[in-house]
């Protein structure tokens, strides 16, 4: 695997520039920029200052224009700064020129990303997952760094007349990235084989933003112990459990989690992931509601099932967690401004679009198991639709979920 985008000396320091537009203003790009610093907090970097610009668009040169790159090249200068992170997307010439100016290291939203999933990777098919990614995305962006790689196939003959050693490097990033194609390839079909040999069983998946806690959700429903921190894409590879509630068996999925500004690429080379949503037959999509822009996360990650998953029209049970997280802020009487997501109640919060979808959505905490009874009494009620309309002669088995006899469920512990 080619070497991993930061160091893995912990505590970098680093300062975030994102852009102001017309198509994104600047409550959106503090937002953003908040979310950045967290990627940088999972990667092992201190967020020392952030930098917005406002701009039409970004600079073709220098991405936010040569005054405001002066001035963060001062405060870099002046305070230590050993790396400068980008909340969107540089160009090979963008980062070139702004590393001769900046003389530190430049990364870009979706190459933190990246370093954060090798760093998360685990099993051999994760890693090779994120090979793949990390190798699309610097194909495009080759400069002359890449000459070591020439060592990697053997000389003699290799090179075509006239050829350039950035075009040398390009074919050996392309026979990569074709080597690792074919062996996901491969990894997909044992995966299918392991998805057919589960019988028919009925399948849920967790879905949704990054750290929103699907992978405790998971922990409490199927009394196992699959990694759960409180930190970005804290899971990459894919877990598999069987869960009994009551007396009716079923898969239970945990999935990678989905962000804004993911490019597709990286998504899709998450197949085998994918696919377990895919062949889903009911989704639990989990949202944190204590987070301010809880809906536009909702957005993004049926954007996501939609575009990428082809999942969009399963049937969905909305989970709304980290209730015990969600804060009040009352206004004071004289305060006339409009009110904000944090001057709503929860009980106000419930009473409006989700109020519409009934018994498709619960309220939960995965933390202290509040209302966790109630999810699986909806749980067990769509699992059940779906197992007796597989087979409908074991429809006198299933009868309505008893909250107060619940047996232990049992578990697999094989990660798929």
């Amino acid at each position: 695997m080619i070497d991993q985008i930061i160091d893995k000396e912990t505590s970098e320091r680093a300062v975030l520039v994102g852009l102001i537009t017309p198509a994104q203003g600047e409550a959106k790009v503090q937002e953003y920029l908040d979310e950045l610093a967290f990627l940088a907090d999972t990667a092992g970097a201190v967020t020392v200052r952030k930098f917005t610009q406002k701009m039409n668009g970004p600079d073709s040169r220098t991405f936010v224009g040569k005054g405001k790159l002066e001035e963060i090249r001062e405060f870099v200068e002046d305070n230590e700064i050993g790396m400068v992170i980008f909340d969107d997307d540089l160009t090979s010439k963008q980062v070139a020129n702004i590393e001769r100016e900046l003389k530190v290291k430049i990364l870009d939203r979706t190459s933190l990303i990246l370093d954060i999933f090798a760093k998360r990777a685990q099993t051999a098919n994760a890693k090779t997952q994120v090979e793949l990614a990390q190798y699309q995305y610097l194909l495009p962006r080759l400069t002359r760094m890449w000459t070591h790689l020439e060592r990697q196939r053997g000389g003699i003959g290799m090179r075509g007349p006239g050829e350039t050693q950035i075009e040398t490097d390009r074919r050996i990033i392309l026979d990569k990235i074709s080597r690792l194609k074919e062996e996901l390839k491969h990894i997909d079909r044992q995966k299918a084989l392991q998805r057919k040999n589960r019988g028919k069983l009925t399948r849920v998946a967790l879905v949704g933003y990054t750290n929103v806690g699907k992978s405790t959700l998971m922990n409490l429903l199927s009394k196992s112990d699959v990694f759960a921190e409180n930190k970005l894409f804290a899971t990459l590879d894919t877990t598999v459990r069987k869960v009994i509630i009551d007396n009716l068996p079923f898969l239970l999925t945990d999935t990678v989690g989905f962000i804004r500004k993911l490019p597709t690429h990286l998504v899709e080379s998450f197949k085998s992931t994918l696919d377990e949503v895919r062949d889903a037959d009911l989704l639990l999509h989990v949202v944190d509601i204590s987070h301010p822009n809880f809906e536009e996360q909702i957005e993004v990650v049926n954007r996501t099932l939609a575009e990428v998953c082809g999942s969009a029209d399963k049937p969905m049970i909305m989970v709304f967690n980290k209730i015990d997280a969600y804060r009040f802020v009352p206004k004071d009487d004289d305060d006339l401004t409009e009110r904000k997501r944090e001057n709503i109640t929860l009980e106000e919060l419930k009473a409006t679009w989700m109020n519409r979808l009934g018994t498709d959505c619960v309220f939960i905490s995965a933390k202290d198991g509040r209302n966790i009874d109630e999810l699986k009494h909806i749980l067990y009620e769509k699992a059940r639709e779906i197992h007796t309309a597989r087979f409908p002669y074991n429809d006198f088995l299933y009868q309505t979920y008893d909250t107060d006899d619940t047996p232990e469920p049992e578990t697999d512990e094989t990660d798929m």
